[in-house]
């Protein structure tokens, strides 16, 4: 398989790395602190800020168009809209970029405050109180949700990826015959924010039957 190098880059992850420069056929490559693949935003630090300001940045841009151009604001209509075309961008491949700082998940749940807002006779509720009379959730709930999907698909092999590279499977409980219960893998302080130690972290112990 032949490469365009001219669209290989490099990215160092860890501090102490010694920063190499790599090369192919004698052109060497250039090296990048942030890197979009497949619609994800990665950063030489692993933190997700930088991808959820662009996630922010398309919603707020559609959300916006969608405020100018209907006149008329029904809200099953206008629900229908924002899930269709505001909502792709907050949460495409949650699992992989779920985010571990405050300041992240406000950001991205304000995008959605400022869509319960359009509609007059909701404005004076509280925000939790919009959201139900909407029939939405908030953000943070939706990407627990998909992470305890994602989990259960790892734990039942329903996916390619192999799930002891992500978690330890405790077998005490499991040959006794009661609900199999996970344990996060060992890792370094460069994975505290990563899938398999944040889902535990919010969950506690995810217990799955057999």
């Amino acid at each position: 398989m032949k490469f365009n190098v001219s669209k290989c880059k490099v990215m160092h992850t860890r501090p102490s790395n010694n920063n190499y420069l790599y090369s192919i056929n004698g052109q060497t490559l250039n090296e990048v602190a942030e890197h979009e693949e497949l619609g994800i935003t990665i950063s030489s630090d692993l933190k997700v800020a930088n991808h959820c300001q662009h996630a922010c940045s398309k919603a707020n841009r559609m959300l916006g168009l969608i405020k100018l151009t209907i006149k008329h604001k029904n809200i099953s209509a206008m629900v229908q809209l924002y899930k269709s075309l505001v909502k792709p961008h907050l949460e495409y491949c949650s699992p992989a970029w779920n985010p571990h700082y405050s300041k992240d998940k406000a950001m991205l749940e304000r995008v959605q405050h400022r869509f319960t807002r359009l509609f007059t006779d909701l404005r004076v509720m509280m925000y939790e109180a919009r959201l139900k009379a909407l029939k939405l959730r908030s953000f943070e709930e939706r990407r627990n949700r998909a992470d305890l999907i994602k989990v259960y698909k790892l734990m039942h092999d329903l996916l390619t990826f192999q799930c002891q590279h992500t978690f330890r499977l405790l077998l005490t409980a499991a040959q006794a015959g009661t609900p199999r219960s996970l344990s996060r893998v060992i890792a370094t302080l460069m994975r505290d924010c990563a899938f398999s130690h944040c889902v535990l972290s919010t969950v506690g112990t995810v217990c799955l039957k057999k």
